[in-house]
């Protein structure tokens, strides 16, 4: 029996250069890193075609995998039945996992936990194909919904519909709704309203755009019923708060959603006070099954409080908050992302800056300063390039030791993309982004900018590891989806053939690390999360296929069987 013995305290070094290839392990992996407790009981999972990464985040196969119940730690994997001579512990429960292929449990790097229980039981609009049909959708909700007082919603993106324009109030007021509707653009940074709500709010010709968003207006002066960006604040302050009874159920939803996808920890992009206060309380109440690394919003009147009190740690990373989200531009679909150029297709528009560039270096300096992590939105070339510009000014080691992210990092001018890697920034993607807005990006950017666009391969090149994610709901949770993506570059109709700029693929390896092992350096766990290592967490999935022999085209339709968090089932497929 080769034992191999590992330093618990040393940290996941990411390399520049990474080898990819599957080392075979000749026998189980033993460690003293984990204090076993006799009363735990040891469980061999066997027969498995296991995957996870090593202490340098290659790639590795095992059949075994062996846990215990009450740390939830992984005490040994490989390809050979365990000696327990001497080890301290002897498998009480052996299960036979049938040939079934396992993988860390996925960690989504950038999502929106609250929004997306929420958007489970409003009207979605995704699959909208036009104006029109997204106002019958509204309407046939509104109509089965009767006693709601607004009807709310999300989805719609005008680029995939014909004509390709953003929709008016006139389309919703059709129906005769005498009830406020507002509508989020599937990027969220956008909305649509009928008449009635813009009334409710007050929103009129004569109202000014505010800084940082805009409020679209017809020929005649008169509100369409868009609101961008910062402008959507002037409508949303007049929706009725959630109360804590309807913010846990969405919790709950959520949780139930993304333990059925496989995604076990989430990175939480924004929250406020009263989430905040959610998840403390699920937590004492042991009703927090997936793990969350929480952001608390920039844009938080209690931000001041929270950046005196210091980052909330946990060593069994349950609940984590030591990151603030950032907010510098708005989105590319609604012409928000701020450009150092033109539009290409808006010669009179750069784009929007959310925060203005003196708040954001003052904010991310104060931020840092508390000893957290900044994480700041940035979509346009204009706004990665100041961002960056402003974590240069930060000391190296207080800079290198923080783990800054740019979330999102979609368009960056090519001559700024060495820039994450020498600055130790961590670009935050969402390989689905791509995929989705790759019939219009070339509209709005033309073919010489989309060379530092979506660039997942010249950053991992370049040595920056990817935190993995989705943003939902702006996109479906699925990770799997997100997978098909890095490495096809294509949506699941096959198109288009061999990928959109596919120079920018990933290999699968590289993608199941960005949502595994890297996301979880993204936010200081990768000794307890993403790889399966030794001493690390037994949080994995048991799929349906082995997407290493499945065909790349096929991955989207991976379906998880069994979600284990810390060595414990929290879902089975039917169950």
């Amino acid at each position: 029996m080769l034992i191999t013995k590992c330093n618990p305290k040393s940290a996941i070094k990411p390399r520049l250069r990474l080898s990819i290839g599957v080392a075979l392990l000749g026998a189980l992996s033993l460690t003293p890193f984990v204090a076993f407790q006799s009363s735990a009981e040891v469980i061999l999972l066997n027969n498995i075609k296991g995957y996870g990464f090593d202490d340098e985040r290659n790639l590795i196969s095992f059949t075994q995998l062996v846990y215990d119940d009450v740390s939830g730690r992984v005490l040994a994997r490989g390809n050979s039945k365990p000696s327990t001579d001497d080890k301290g512990f002897e498998p009480a429960r052996v299960i036979d996992g049938k040939g079934k292929t396992l993988l860390p449990g996925l960690i989504d790097g950038h999502g929106h936990v609250l929004g997306l229980g929420q958007s489970l039981s409003r009207v979605e609009l995704r699959e909208s194909t036009s104006e029109q049909d997204a106002a019958a959708m509204v309407n046939a909700f509104a109509a089965a919904n009767p006693a709601l007082q607004w009807v709310l919603g999300r989805g719609w993106n005008q680029e995939l519909w014909q004509h390709k324009d953003f929709p008016a109030r006139a389309s919703l007021d059709a129906a005769g709704l005498d009830k406020p509707v507002w509508l989020r653009r599937v990027d969220g940074h956008a909305g649509w309203a009928n008449s009635k709500a813009l009334a409710l709010a007050g929103i009129t010709r004569d109202t000014p755009d505010p800084d940082g968003g805009q409020i679209l207006k017809d020929a005649n002066g008169e509100p369409t019923g868009v609101l961008v960006d910062n402008a959507m604040a002037l409508l949303e302050q007049h929706i009725p708060e959630p109360t804590g009874a309807e913010r846990r159920a969405a919790f709950t939803t959520a949780f139930n959603h993304l333990l059925s996808l496989g995604i076990t920890s989430a990175h939480d992009a924004g929250i406020s006070a009263d989430e905040l206060a959610d998840y403390q309380a699920l937590k004492q109440q042991g009703k927090l099954p997936v793990r969350i690394y929480a952001m608390l919003s920039a844009s938080s009147p209690e931000l001041a409080d929270w950046l005196k009190q210091g980052p909330i740690l946990d060593d069994k990373q349950q609940l984590v908050v030591r990151s603030v989200k950032i907010y510098s531009d708005g989105a590319l679909g609604s012409r928000g992302a701020a450009l150092l150029a033109p539009y290409s297709d808006r010669p009179a528009e750069t784009g929007l800056l959310v925060t203005p560039e003196p708040e954001l270096g003052s904010l991310i300096r104060d931020v840092a300063a508390a000893g957290f992590q900044a994480n700041i939105h940035a979509i346009g070339d204009r706004a990665n390039r100041m961002v960056l510009d402003k974590l240069a000014t930060l000391t190296n080691k207080t800079r290198e030791a923080a783990r800054h992210r740019i979330e999102h990092a979609q368009v960056v001018a090519p001559e700024d993309l060495p820039r994450f890697a020498k600055l130790k920034v961590l670009p935050s993607m969402q390989p689905t982004h791509a995929t989705s807005d790759m019939n219009m990006a070339g509209d709005r950017l033309g073919d010489a900018r989309l060379k530092g666009a979506y660039a997942w391969r010249t950053l991992t090149d370049l040595g920056s590891p990817i935190v993995g994610g989705s943003d939902f709901p702006v996109e479906l949770a699925n990770p799997f989806h997100g997978l098909h993506a890095a490495v096809t570059r294509q949506d699941h109709q096959g198109q288009p053939a061999g990928g959109w700029r596919p120079e920018e693929k990933l290999t699968l390896a590289e993608a199941l690390r960005a949502f595994t092992v890297d996301a979880a350096f993204g936010a200081f766990q990768e000794q307890d999360l993403g790889s399966l290592n030794v001493g690390s967490m037994a949080d994995f999935i048991l799929i349906d296929r082995d997407i290493f022999a499945t065909e790349p085209t096929q991955i989207w339709q991976t379906r998880v069987l069994e979600t284990h968090v810390a060595g414990k089932p929290v879902y089975a497929l039917g169950q």
